[in-house]
Parts: C-alpha cells; structure tokens; sequence
C-alpha cells in the first residue's frame, strides 16, 4: 500500500450514526467507498426501480450467488484507485466475510470504527427521519435480520474504535473529528 494510507469501515446498527461519522471522514479529506453501490449498480444492469424492497432483494440474490463477501470484493478496485491518493472510509460494511476480505487485505492498515447507540435511542431516531422512518417494531426486526442474516454483529464486535453517540449530532461530529486528528497523526 502506497504511503501507509488507511482503509476505514465504519459499522454499526441502523440509526446509530454511521452516516453522519462518515461525512466527517470526508471532510477530514478520506475518500468514500459506498459498498451499497455495488447493489445500486446490479439493480440499473437488471432494470430494476430503486427502492427498498428491490434493493434487498437483489443485496440478497448477489450474496445467495456469489457469497456474503461480494460486496467487499466488488469494491477492491476502487478501494485500491482511492488509495493510491489517500486515506479511504468505506460506508456500508456489514458482513463477517466483508470484514475478513478487507482485513485480509489490507492488514493493519484496515481500521474498523463501530458506532454506538442504544436500541432506544436507535429507534427513535430511525422514526424520526425524513427517508425510510421505521416504527420500533421494524426498526427491531430489521435490527435482528441483520444480526442473523447479514453477520454484521462480527464487524460490530472486532471494531478498533468505538464512538458512543447517545447525545446530540454536534457532540458526534465534535468526538469524530477528534477521532480522526489523533488516528492521522498517529
């Protein structure tokens, strides 16, 4: 890897803030992998609206053909073009084999920061936004649906870093962008 650059995968449960510690990244100047586009560019091959049934369904379908570490594997090539440039946050590791191939990969140059919110909090925010709010009950299903079949609780668990976010957005910013001073100078 060219000039000890960093690969960041920022993981965490629905609600928790993923988002939001992501933009930080990019502000700090990593550029973003989305591993959702891998899905996003299978669904436009298959002519498929975007939306989110569509969108679990064919996540599901690549995952059922070619393993729970499609995704990550998709996503090599331009993990290693944004690399030869700089530090990359990649958005939307969710699998225990997503992990294992990144971590295989990139050695202890792959850092995995988990973001942490409570189920409550996580489900009240998750009813409160303005794109795809989930009432308790599916916040928790999909929260469970996501532990048994995606695997994300491995990524969760292993993670270097843990950012708690049970207060407000700017104290997530405000701990996220120390976080990232320390671990870019280290």
């Amino acid at each position: 890897m060219t000039g000890g650059n960093k690969v960041v995968a920022v993981v965490g449960m629905p609600g928790c803030g993923k988002s939001e510690v992501v933009r930080c990244f990019e502000e700090a100047g990593f550029s973003r992998v989305y591993f959702g586009d891998v899905v996003f560019d299978r669904m436009k091959e298959e002519g498929l609206e975007i939306n989110e049934r569509n969108e679990q369904m064919t996540r599901e379908k690549l995952r059922a053909e070619h393993g729970m570490g499609v995704v990550a594997k998709r996503s090599l090539p331009k993990i290693e073009s944004f690399l030869e440039k700089g530090n990359v946050v990649v958005e939307s590791m969710y699998s225990w084999e997503e992990y294992l191939i990144l971590k295989e990969k990139y050695g202890e140059s792959f850092k995995v920061v988990a973001v942490y919110s409570s189920p409550g909090t996580r489900y009240e925010r998750l009813g409160t936004r303005n794109v795809r709010p989930l009432n308790p009950d599916d916040a928790r299903s999909r929260d469970y649906t996501q532990l048994a079949n995606i695997n994300t609780g491995g990524p969760i668990v292993m993670a270097d870093f843990t950012l708690v976010n049970e207060g407000s957005l700017e104290e997530l910013r405000e701990r996220t962008k120390a976080f990232i001073k320390t671990m870019t100078t280290e």
